[in-house]
């Protein structure tokens, strides 16, 4: 079977840089990623890219600029605090007819019944595990609650599978997999699960690092050793009854 075509990567832009372009390599040179200027517009990264490659990005720009003010002169670093303060001045391009055109946002995170489910592999888990962030902070802003699945060597667990002192009231098996690694849930909507909001004041602690703050817990709480790693995480949210 002949390899697929791979899109080429587009050349940068031919000529000077726009304004948003130059906005966000200040921010890159403040040490920030493409992916935490897309969360200070609320877009996805992939249109920040587009800020060089295709100078787009002019409905931006005022909203980049006083979130940059902010950084430089309050010396807030947050992105999510800087994506509060560029909100008011964003503003939706319209079509030809005058309507607002239609933007790629970020999936939904939580429905309106507070059901959310959110995922990090080996990758993201070495970067922190920051993609889910935002669904802690959102379930933690509804009062919901959380439970978690981790993934790391059998080994690393300090009770036996399917130990109802590791896991009380869970009704899921342990997940062993072929290259001896565990799946291990904690909290459940029987059991009560944990407050969202404590959880994430926990990620708040870890400085938003999501994977430490429940590695944190799992080590307070006497359930691995301290050499243990995750290699896959998920977050589940649900609102309690």
């Amino acid at each position: 079977m002949p390899p697929r075509n791979r899109r080429p990567t587009p050349p940068p832009a031919a000529g000077p840089l726009n304004e948003a372009a130059l906005i966000t390599d200040q921010f890159l040179a403040a040490g920030y990623t493409k992916r935490h200027v897309a969360t200070i517009i609320g877009r996805d990264p992939s249109l920040v890219s587009q800020f060089h490659t295709h100078h787009k990005g002019a409905a931006f720009v005022e909203g980049l600029r006083h979130a940059l003010t902010a950084l430089h002169t309050a010396g807030i670093t947050d992105p999510t605090e800087l994506a509060a303060i560029a909100a008011p001045h964003i503003t939706r391009r319209t079509t030809r007819t005058g309507t607002q055109a239609r933007v790629r946002h970020r999936s939904v995170l939580i429905t309106p019944q507070g059901s959310g489910t959110g995922r990090a592999g080996a990758q993201a888990i070495a970067s922190g595990a920051t993609r889910l962030r935002p669904l802690i902070a959102e379930a933690a802003r509804r009062g919901l609650k959380l439970a978690f699945t981790v993934r790391m060597p059998a080994t690393a667990y300090t009770l036996a599978s399917g130990s109802r002192l590791d896991s009380p009231g869970v009704r899921r098996d342990v997940v062993q997999r072929a290259d001896r690694t565990e799946e291990r849930s904690y909290g459940s909507s029987s059991t009560g699960g944990f407050d969202a909001a404590d959880f994430a004041g926990r990620v708040d602690a870890a400085g938003g690092d999501v994977s430490a703050a429940v590695q944190q817990w799992l080590l307070e709480t006497d359930r691995i050793h301290e050499w243990a790693l995750i290699s896959h995480l998920e977050i589940r949210t649900w609102r309690p009854r």
